[in-house]
């Protein structure tokens, strides 16, 4: 009998489920879970069929305690004697994380950034869909991004509200991400991938990931001064 098929199994999900939507999981743990996600195809991949938390904290850097902690908020997922069935972990997590479902999204800003993010392929395949993207200049309106159309920015609301779309990308200047973003409050979209150079603070309702790709630069010059530093130090 395989893990993840039994009457037991079943039982474990339905109340790994329950779990999860009554208990608030912090913000550090679910950070991890993509980190887990990644690991677990890789392994998938290989032919890996089963792992223990030892093994994964060798592999990913983190402590077994970490790891059975982090698998413990969503019911454990393990057997005792047995460790982790890898597909099983690698579905479930995947589960937990939205991605049992097709994400529809909209960019918004059709510059070097925006068409970048457009043409990565994983973000399809993770069941990242982008739709259609939007934009000021007249010059790229009835263009295609990677099979997509570019269409003016002032009919961004309207297509939202006639579309199924779950979130929308946001790259273009700050001065213009504000405003942009708030319009979005009168639709029914899910969620902002924020790529302006500005926090955006919204209505519960709709999730917002501020990404600022000048930050992780930033910790990297911090830590290459730090490694010169002491470099000079011991010299």
């Amino acid at each position: 009998m395989t893990w993840g098929v039994c009457t037991k199994c079943f039982r474990h999900l339905h109340n790994m489920r329950c779990l999860v939507e009554e208990k608030e999981i912090s913000q550090a743990v679910i950070g991890r879970l993509p980190r887990y996600y990644r690991y677990l195809k890789d392994l998938k991949d290989s032919g890996k069929e089963r792992i223990s938390s030892q093994e994964l904290s060798r592999i990913m850097k983190v402590t077994a305690s970490q790891i059975r902690q982090d698998f413990n908020n969503f019911g454990g997922f393990g057997q005792q004697g047995y460790g982790y069935n890898t597909n099983y972990l690698y579905e479930e997590i995947g589960k937990i994380l939205g991605l049992d479902h097709v994400h529809n999204m909209v960019l918004v800003g059709a510059g070097n950034l925006g068409q970048a993010l457009v043409k990565y392929l994983k973000f399809k395949k993770s069941g990242f869909n982008f739709i259609c993207a939007f934009d000021i200049n007249p010059q790229l309106y009835g263009q295609t991004i990677g099979g997509i159309p570019i269409r003016p920015l002032q009919e961004l609301k309207d297509y939202v509200d006639a579309n199924d779309v779950d979130i929308v990308v946001l790259t273009i200047p700050k001065s213009d991400a504000r405003e942009v973003a708030h319009s979005l409050t009168r639709t029914n979209i899910k969620a902002i991938w924020n790529f302006a150079h500005i926090d955006l603070e919204l209505p519960a309702s709709i999730q917002v990931e501020n990404v600022h790709l000048q930050d992780s630069l930033m910790k990297l010059s911090y830590n290459i001064h730090r490694n010169s530093i002491s470099q000079d130090v011991d010299q």
